[in-house]
C-alpha cells in the first residue's frame, strides 16, 4: 500500500512539472507572437525621412500591427477551439476507459487523461500519412482510384452528380458549401500570417483564390490542394490542407424488439385490377406467410371495377384466413395524396407504423423489417429509395421470352435504376403524420404530394433516414401522362416516363438501330463473297 501512494504521489509530481513547463511555452510563445519584431525586420517599413515621410511610416506600421493583432485573434481562437475540441475527446476517452477498467474491477490508469490526448494527437497525425497525400498508392485497377472534385468561389465540378444531376453546381449541401469555405478560410488565415507575410506585402483575400481539388478517403481523411495568385505574373501560392478523420466512437447501443411491432400498408387505386391482383399474390406470401404482423388498407377511388377488386381481397381473405385488412371507397377523379391521407387517419388503433404503398410496388420480407428498424415515433421517418425496374419488352428483346417476374429483380445497370427522385414510399408513424399536417390536399392527379410531404419532414426536427434499399422495387409499367395535368405536373410525368423505358446505351441502341442493322447486312455480304 506504501509502495502505491509513493507512485501515486511520483506520478502526480511529474505531472505538475509537465503542466508548469507547457504553461511556460505557451506563455513565451504568446509573448514572441505579441512582441515587435526587431530592426532586421523593420528594414522593409518606410524611413521617417524617406520619401513617404512620418505618416507613411505610421500607416505602415499601423498596418503592420493590424496584421499581427488579426492573426493573434486568429491563434486564439483556434486555439480554444482545439482546446474544446481535446478536452471533449479526452472526457469521452476518459469515461470509456473508466468503464472498461471498472468492469475489470482495476482503478483508472495514472496518466490517462494525458495519454489519451498524445495518442488522439498520433492518431490524426498517422491518417496524413497513411492518405495519399505525399506519394502515390498501387492501385489495383482504374476503379480503385479516388477522382478529385475541382472548385471555384462559384461553383463545384463533380463527378458524383447527386439528386441535382449538375455536373456544375453551386453547392446547394450546407455540409459542403460550410467545408470549402472553412478551407478557403484556413488557407487565408495561413497566407496572411505574420511568418508567411513580409510587412509591405498585400494581405491574400478570396479573390486571389484561383481554385481548388479536393477528394476524400473515406477511412482517412479529406484532401485540399488550393490555389492562389502569387506576387508576380505566372507566379502561384499553393497551400495543401488535409481535414483527418478521427477514430470510430460508440455512441449508442441499444437492443430492439420489433415483434409487435404492425405495419399498416396503405395502397390508394382507382381500377388497374390486374396490376392490383399482382400486388396481392406478392402480399399474400410476403406479409401474410412470412411476416404475418401487416394490416392492409386498400383505398378506391370510383366504383367501376370496384367489385372485382373486393372480390380479390375477399378471395385472399378466406384462403389464407386473413383478416387485418380495410376497404375505404372515395367518389371522385383519383388523388393519390388524398387517399393516403384517408387512409392514414381512418386507422382508430394505437399508434401504429405506416407504409404509403402503390400497386405497382413489389416488397420483400426484409425490406419490411427495414422499414422497422429506421422509423421511430417523435425521432426518425424513412424514406427508402426504391429499385425502379426498365421495360422488360426492350431489356430482354432479343431473348425468346421475358424471364419470370423473379428472375427480373435483379439490380444491375441494364435492369434499372435508383429511383432517387421518387418520394412516395415511405414509412412513419401515424402520430408524425397526423403532428406534420399530413397531405396536401388541393394537389390533384399524379405527382408533387409525396416531394411536398418530404419537404416537410426536412423543415421539422425529425431525422429523415434516406438510402436505397435492396427490397422494394417498382415494376415497369407504360406511364401515360395525361391532358388535365397541369405544365409542371405534366412535365414531371414526362421526364419520369423517359427514364423508365431502359438505360442510356439501351436507348441508343434503339435510335441507331437501322445504322447497325446496315453495317449488319454489309457484314454479312462480305462474309458471303469471301465464300464464293
Amino acid at each position: 500500500m506504501t509502495m502505491v501512494r509513493r507512485g501515486l504521489l511520483a506520478w502526480i509530481s511529474r505531472v505538475v512539472v509537465l503542466l508548469v513547463l507547457l504553461c511556460c511555452a505557451i506563455s513565451v510563445l504568446y509573448m514572441l507572437a505579441c512582441t515587435p519584431k526587431g530592426n532586421e525586420e523593420q528594414l522593409g517599413l518606410p524611413r521617417a525621412n524617406g520619401p513617404t515621410g512620418k505618416e507613411g511610416y505610421q500607416a505602415a506600421l499601423q498596418e503592420w500591427e493590424e496584421q499581427h493583432r488579426n492573426y493573434i485573434s486568429s491563434l486564439k481562437r483556434q486555439i480554444a477551439q482545439l482546446k474544446e475540441e481535446l478536452q471533449e475527446r479526452s472526457e469521452q476517452l476518459r469515461n470509456a476507459q473508466y468503464h472498461a477498467s471498472d468492469a475489470a474491477g482495476l482503478g483508472p490508469e495514472p496518466g490517462a487523461p494525458e495519454k489519451t490526448q498524445a495518442d488522439l494527437l498520433a492518431f490524426l497525425h498517422s491518417q496524413v500519412d497513411k492518405a495519399e497525400v505525399h506519394a502515390g498508392v498501387k492501385l489495383a485497377t482504374e476503379y480503385a482510384a479516388v477522382p478529385f472534385d475541382s472548385f471555384t468561389l462559384q461553383k463545384v465540378y463533380q463527378l458524383e452528380t447527386g439528386l441535382t444531376r449538375h455536373p456544375e453546381e453551386k453547392p446547394v449541401r450546407k455540409d459542403k458549401r460550410d467545408e470549402l469555405v472553412e478551407a478557403i478560410e484556413s488557407a487565408l488565415e495561413t497566407l496572411n500570417s505574420p511568418a508567411e507575410n513580409s510587412p509591405n506585402q498585400h494581405p491574400y483575400t478570396a479573390s486571389d483564390f484561383i481554385e481548388g481539388i479536393y477528394r476524400t478517403e473515406k477511412d482517412k481523411g479529406t484532401l485540399y490542394e488550393l490555389t492562389f495568385k502569387g506576387d508576380h505574373k505566372h507566379e502561384f501560392r499553393r497551400l495543401v490542407l488535409f481535414r483527418p478523420f478521427g477514430p470510430i466512437m460508440k455512441v449508442k447501443k441499444e437492443k430492439l424488439n420489433m415483434a409487435n411491432t404492425l405495419i399498416n400498408i396503405i395502397v390508394p387505386l382507382a381500377k388497374r385490377v390486374d396490376k392490383f391482383r399482382q400486388f396481392m399474390q406478392n402480399f399474400r406470401e410476403t406479409c401474410i406467410q412470412q411476416d404475418g404482423r401487416i394490416h392492409l388498407t386498400v383505398v378506391y377511388f370510383g366504383k367501376e371495377e370496384m367489385n372485382e377488386v373486393k372480390g380479390i381481397l375477399e378471395n385472399t381473405s378466406r384462403a389464407a384466413n386473413f383478416r387485418n385488412f380495410t376497404f375505404i371507397q372515395l367518389n371522385g377523379e383519383f388523388s393519390r395524396g388524398k387517399g393516403l391521407d384517408v387512409g392514414a387517419r381512418f386507422w382508430k388503433g394505437s399508434n401504429v407504423l405506416l407504409f404509403f404503398c402503390d400497386v405497382d410496388i413489389h416488397f420483400t420480407s426484409e425490406f419490411l423489417n427495414t422499414c422497422r428498424l429506421n422509423t421511430q415515433p417523435g425521432k426518425k421517418v424513412f424514406y427508402p429509395v426504391l429499385f425502379s425496374q426498365y421495360n422488360p419488352g426492350i431489356i430482354y428483346g432479343h431473348h425468346d421470352a421475358v424471364p419470370p417476374l423473379e428472375q427480373q429483380l435483379v439490380i444491375k445497370k441494364e435492369t434499372g435504376f435508383w429511383r432517387d427522385f421518387g418520394f412516395g414510399m415511405t414509412c412513419q408513424y401515424r402520430s408524425d403524420f397526423i403532428n406534420i399536417g399530413g397531405f396536401d390536399l388541393d394537389i390533384k392527379g399524379w405527382g408533387g404530394e409525396d416531394v411536398h410531404l418530404y419537404r416537410k419532414y426536412l423543415h421539422s426536427n425529425l431525422i429523415v433516414v434516406r438510402t436505397p434499399v435492396r427490397g422494394l422495387f417498382h415494376l415497369w409499367h407504360e406511364k401515360r401522362c395525361v391532358d388535365e395535368l397541369t405544365p409542371e405536373q405534366y412535365k414531371m410525368c414526362m421526364q419520369s416516363k423517359a427514364m423508365n423505358e431502359a438505360s442510356h446505351g439501351q436507348l441508343g441502341m434503339l435510335v441507331f438501330r437501322h445504322e447497325i442493322e446496315a453495317h449488319l447486312r454489309k457484314q454479312k455480304q462480305k462474309s458471303s463473297s469471301k465464300k464464293t
